[in-house]
């Protein structure tokens, strides 16, 4: 009996001990078991808090788009606004253009017209008056014949003179008409513009720079010099 007891106090703790054994395994394999869901939940919940992190980026992605083409929408169409505007000037300029070019044309052409008018007419009235001129010298051109025809028959030296005087004064009296002034020169200070000096003389009584005689006589027609008059001047 006793090494019965004996035998079964020594295998009781080596069972004890085995069993103690298998519980550690089970142990150790359930920690096992458990470090991969462990992991495995880990991974899950690094791959959703990833898709979590990359929706929203997506989403601003996609908004940032909408916006940019919100944005280029309006500034599309300000530039077709801006072309649209711009051709519209362009054809307003180029129809305004035409129609300057038709004015300056018509301008161009009545004013060529005006300009042959205008020489026709000047050439007309410069012909009339060449005209009347001759028209009333025709009666001087007569008297002088008279006084010649009558100067050879009769050789009456003072009747001769009185004809010519009368026919001077009848030429005078017609390019009076026409405007013909006479310059006045003797006694008047000398005029470069109006008297041309062809000789200078000393004298006494007569201050330097005085016309002293007409040596030919100067007109004037319409308020300009025809001719200056030629004339001695004191020195």
């Amino acid at each position: 009996m006793k090494d019965t007891e004996k035998r079964v106090d020594d295998e009781a703790p080596e069972a004890v001990a085995e069993e103690a054994g298998a519980v550690n395994d089970d142990a150790a394999a359930e920690v096992e078991a458990d470090e991969p869901v462990a992991e495995q939940d880990t991974e899950q919940d690094t791959e959703q808090d990833t898709e979590q992190d990359a929706e929203p980026a997506a989403g601003d992605e996609a908004v940032s788009e909408r916006a940019d083409e919100s944005a280029e929408e309006p500034a599309a169409e300000a530039a077709e606004e801006i072309e649209d505007a711009i051709a519209a000037d362009l054809d307003k300029a180029r129809t305004e253009a035409a129609l300057y070019l038709d004015d300056l044309r018509r301008l161009q052409a009545d004013f060529d017209n005006y300009r042959k008018r205008t020489l026709r007419e000047q050439t007309a009235r410069s012909a009339s008056a060449s005209q009347a001129l001759v028209a009333r010298l025709l009666p001087v051109l007569d008297n002088f014949e008279l006084a010649v025809s009558a100067a050879e028959q009769s050789r009456d030296f003072d009747r001769m003179l009185k004809g010519v005087e009368m026919v001077l004064g009848a030429l005078r009296e017609v390019l009076e008409g026409e405007g013909l002034v006479k310059i006045e020169a003797e006694g008047k200070p000398f005029d470069p513009e109006r008297h041309e000096a062809v000789i200078a003389v000393e004298q006494e009584d007569a201050e330097p720079g005085t016309i002293l005689d007409i040596v030919r006589a100067g007109y004037e027609l319409g308020g300009k010099v025809l001719r200056p008059a030629m004339v001695k001047v004191a020195k």
